[in-house]
C-alpha cells in the first residue's frame, strides 16, 4: 500500500456503518500473508501494519463487513493463514492526492534549471496528507513552477527529495527534472549530503559533543510517535551527532549533525539520552521537565513555551553537490525570530539568576 495512504485509511476508519450487500466498495489497503506466518487474529495482523489506525477501529470496520480475507468479509476474530489476501474494502474512494498549485508565499534561497533549495517556516505542512490536503509547500512549489513546462507536481520523479516535520523550520531542496531528483536522492541515500540542525533541549547536556546511535522505529506503546528500539533486528539504523553550542541553565542549545535521516530522528535521539526537545509536544517536551519548582519559574517557562509554540528545532544548513554542474553547494538559514526570541528569553533569565 502507497505510504502516502496510510493516515487516510485512518480517517477512512473513524466513522464506519454496516455496509449494504449491494454498495460499491473501493479498496484502501492490500496485503499478501508471509509463507512462514503463525495463526493470530486479523484485527491483531492489521493493527501492526496499518499506521495510525486502532485495533478498535479495525474491529468496527471488520464487524462492518469492510475487512475482508480472499475477497469474503471475515469478523475480527477470523485468524489469518499463509498466503491469504487481506483487503480492506470502503464504500468511499481513496482520496486522491493531486496537487493543485496554491498561491503560497515561498521564501526561496535559490533556484536554477535543476533545482531549488527553500526555507521553510514552522507550521507548514510539507505534503499533502492525512487532513492536510492543501495549503502545503508541495502546494506552493506547484505555483512557483506553474509556468516551468517540464515541471508536473504530481510525477514523483521530480519534487521534494526530503521531508522535514510541519513544526521544525528550515531549509529544503526540490529537484525540477528527473535527473536532478535521481542524483539528489543518491546523495541522500549515500549519506553524502552535509545537514545540520539546530535544537534547544531540555536538561544540561554534559558532554561537549556526542554521537546517539540507536534503531528508530514505531514505539509499540505510542503509535503516534517513534521510539529508539531495544532489538537490533527492528527499526532502521540512525546516527545523530551533536554538539553543545550554548549552555542555558536549564536547556541547552546544541548542533544535531544527521548521518541518517529516520523520521523524527533528532526529536527521538534526544529523548532517548534525557534531553527532549524544548516544547516538542509530541514527545513530552511541552512539559516543564528541569527546573525549579517555583510558581515565577513556571511562568517564565510557560511564556517561553508561547513565543516558541514548536519544537525548538531549525534545519540551520543543507549541503550537496548540483546534479548536472558537479559543483558543491552549501546554504545556511539563520534561526527564526520565535527561536531567536527564545534563547534571548533564556540568557535573560540566567544572566538574572546570576546576579
Amino acid at each position: 500500500m502507497a505510504e502516502e495512504y496510510i493516515d487516510e485509511l485512518e480517517d477512512s476508519l473513524d466513522d464506519v456503518e454496516p455496509v449494504a450487500q449491494e454498495a460499491e466498495l473501493y479498496e484502501h489497503f492490500r496485503v499478501v500473508v508471509d509463507k512462514g506466518q503463525a495463526p493470530v487474529r486479523i484485527d491483531k495482523y492489521l493493527f501492526e501494519r496499518i499506521v495510525n489506525a486502532s485495533r478498535n477501529r479495525i474491529q468496527m470496520a471488520a464487524d462492518a463487513g469492510f475487512v475482508m480475507a480472499n475477497g469474503k468479509p471475515v469478523k475480527s476474530s477470523y485468524k489469518v493463514k499463509p498466503m491469504d489476501v487481506l483487503t480492506v474494502m470502503m464504500d468511499r474512494p481513496r482520496y486522491e492526492n493531486d496537487i493543485i498549485p496554491e498561491d503560497i508565499p515561498l521564501d526561496v534561497v535559490y533556484e536554477d534549471d535543476d533545482l531549488m533549495v527553500v526555507n521553510k517556516p514552522a507550521g507548514l505542512v510539507v505534503h499533502p496528507g492525512c487532513g492536510n490536503y492543501h495549503g502545503t509547500l508541495v502546494n506552493a512549489i506547484a505555483w512557483h513552477l506553474r509556468n516551468v513546462p517540464n515541471y508536473d507536481p504530481n510525477d514523483p520523479q521530480v519534487g521534494l527529495v526530503h521531508r522535514i516535520d510541519k513544526d521544525t523550520s528550515g531549509l529544503l531542496v526540490i529537484a525540477k527534472t528527473p535527473d536532478a531528483k535521481t542524483s539528489l536522492g543518491l546523495q541522500f541515500f549515500n549519506k553524502t549530503t552535509k545537514r545540520e540542525y539546530n535544537a534547544l533541549v531540555w536538561g544540561i547536556v554534559e558532554k561537549d559533543e556526542g554521537t546517539v546511535v540507536g534503531n528508530i522505529g514505531r514505539n509499540p506503546k505510542d503509535r503516534m510517535q517513534m521510539a529508539v528500539l531495544s532489538d537490533p533486528e527492528q527499526g532502521k539504523h540512525a546516527v545523530t551527532h551533536y554538539q553543545v553550542l550554548e549552555r542555558l541553565g536549564y536547556v541547552t542549545l546544541v548542533k544535531c549533525v544527521l548521518e541518517t535521516g529516520r523520521t523524527h530522528q533528532i526529536r527521538v535521539h534526544m529523548k532517548h539520552i534525557g534531553h527532549t526537545l524544548f516544547n516538542d509536544e509530541r514527545y513530552g517536551g511541552h512539559e516543564i521537565l528541569k527546573g525549579t519548582h517555583f510558581s515565577k519559574y513556571k511562568q517564565f517557562v510557560n511564556n517561553c513555551f508561547d513565543i516558541c509554540p514548536r519544537q525548538a528545532l531549525h534545519a540551520r544548513t543543507l549541503g550537496f553537490v548540483h546534479p548536472r554542474t558537479g559543483k558543491e553547494m552549501f546554504f545556511t538559514s539563520e534561526l527564526p525570530a520565535d527561536m531567536l526570541a527564545l534563547l534571548d528569553r533564556w540568557r535573560t533569565y540566567i544572566s538574572n539568576r546570576e546576579e
